[in-house]
């Protein structure tokens, strides 16, 4: 697709582009939000501004704009092929959904440079000057909940130790399922004991299948508001269904059935 068409894409679908670009020099593009108030859906056309080339890939991401009028990166931007622009788009602004709320001030929430999940409004700015009394009373309560922690966590250790040693255990005799997941799938994920479903999470995790290599899957999770660490989502499009407790995905875009491996 030349530069011409790839503008024009743009423009027909709403986009107009920047005036500048703070961190490069290809030309960006954004429109609002087909639903949600304050969320701009932005684009890194992939196009040099000053020699007018294309020079990557179209990188595409939801912006949300505080009372500052600073824009906040609130999903993973994602890049791809102009034929997948399209979906890609669709993909950002379904992610909306799924992306964390303040619960003060109904803002979006986005990851911040030290790595902590917190209101675009920075509306905690109102409360932060307290008394010296409740800091201090804060301090206490917090150093017996700490004690009251540690005997937890010494606790869970050692039943995560037991539940591996039972899962090892258990291995050999273990029936593997796959399930055909393409590149460009909307997933989410499904936690699973057993034969059985114990949560499903459409609704609070999303994420875009990037890549496939093997059993392999690369994603992109654009969303997640739920209480599952990162390191837990999936990374293979296999289930072993006598295990334990475990996380598998599960495909929104379209039917997918689980088959035993021969």
């Amino acid at each position: 697709m030349s530069v011409v068409q790839r503008k024009a894409m743009l423009k027909a679908d709403g986009f107009f582009p920047h005036k500048k670009n703070a961190k490069g020099t290809t030309i960006i593009y954004s429109r609002k939000h087909p639903t949600a108030k304050f969320v701009r859906v932005v684009i890194d056309s992939g196009i040099d501004g000053k020699t007018n080339k294309v020079v990557g890939k179209v990188g595409v991401k939801l912006c949300f704009i505080n009372r500052q009028k600073g824009w906040r990166e609130i999903t993973t931007q994602i890049f791809t092929t102009n034929t997948g622009l399209v979906k890609t788009i669709k993909a950002q602004e379904a992610a909306e959904k799924f992306v964390k709320t303040c619960k003060f001030c109904k803002a979006k929430k986005f990851k911040a440079k030290t790595g902590n999940t917190v209101c675009a409004n920075a509306c905690w700015t109102a409360w932060a000057g307290k008394k010296k009394s409740e800091k201090t009373t804060k301090k206490s309560s917090q150093k017996v909940a700490a004690k009251s922690s540690q005997k937890s966590s010494a606790k869970k250790a050692s039943l995560r130790a037991v539940k591996k040693k039972l899962q090892r255990k258990g291995q050999k005799n273990l029936q593997r399922f796959t399930q055909e997941i393409l590149p460009g799938d909307l997933v989410t994920i499904e936690k699973c004991e057993g034969n059985n479903i114990l949560t499903d999470y459409t609704g609070s995790v999303l994420g875009i299948v990037q890549k496939i290599e093997g059993p392999r899957v690369t994603t992109v999770w654009s969303a997640n508001s739920s209480d599952v660490p990162n390191w837990m989502l999936p990374q293979i499009n296999e289930d072993t269904q006598d295990a334990l407790t475990r996380y598998r995905f599960k495909v929104l875009s379209r039917k997918v059935e689980w088959v035993k491996v021969a």
